[in-house]
């Protein structure tokens, strides 16, 4: 199994709009073979104070899949291009951590 977190900056806000994207291809990506977990979340005010300031223009991506292949095969899924086109014009980065549990 691995973990990916994917850090996506969103062009100032925009962020409500690309998240109605990210519900489109949200069902069709927990479709697929392989896929263990997939959705987003948004930083809150937690008061603690090792966390960094809010990120009002971001979405982290939290996936888990059962093979680095099946991650492979997830990116270049038919959906996957689409929603890049989707939401081309929202997003300003994109970085990817790619885990293995320890």
């Amino acid at each position: 199994m691995i973990h990916v977190l994917a850090t996506i900056d969103i062009a100032p806000g925009k962020r409500a709009e690309f998240l109605t994207h990210f519900a489109w291809v949200t069902p069709l990506v927990r479709a697929e073979a392989g896929c263990i977990e997939y959705g987003a979340a948004v930083d809150i005010a937690s008061g603690l104070a090792v966390q960094p300031p809010l990120r009002p223009d971001a979405v982290v991506v939290v996936e888990k899949w059962k093979s680095l292949q099946h991650l492979k095969d997830h990116l270049t899924a038919p959906h996957m291009a689409e929603y890049r086109v989707r939401v081309k014009e929202l997003v300003t980065a994109v970085s990817l951590q790619v885990l293995e549990p320890a």
